[in-house]
């Protein structure tokens, strides 16, 4: 069986930190979907880290953690295929909820696409 690569999303693959998430959004790259936003930092210090943002207008709290968590799995299976230094926020918007995982990940793929990562 050929060996997969890492797909995982250790602590240090992620932003953490208020100034990192407030870097990624003052640096004005930004890509809209119908099912999520997607912000990216290039540069120094970028190394294509992932935060996830689901606000209150997403739901309650089990929907915004559901939010979160989709996110972070559509991200996680296309890791392996970005280039670049880039730190990428994502954040998801009320539709993401109701779609079904190909979109979702097809949502994502063309964010990606028009963002130059992939």
């Amino acid at each position: 069986m050929p060996e997969q690569p890492d797909q995982g999303l250790a602590r240090h693959q992620r932003l953490t930190r208020s100034s990192l998430f407030r870097e990624t959004y003052d640096a004005g790259e930004k890509q809209v979907g119908r099912l999520m936003v997607l912000y990216v930092r290039r540069g120094e210090g970028a190394a294509l880290r992932l935060g996830v943002v689901a606000s209150r207008k997403v739901g309650n709290a089990v929907a915004r953690a559901r939010a979160r968590r989709l996110l972070r799995e559509s991200y996680r299976r296309q890791r392996h295929r970005l280039h670049g230094e880039v730190d990428v926020i994502l954040v998801a918007r009320a539709a993401l909820l109701a779609a079904e995982w190909p979109t979702v990940m097809g949502d994502l793929e063309a964010l990606l696409k028009r963002a130059g990562l992939v």
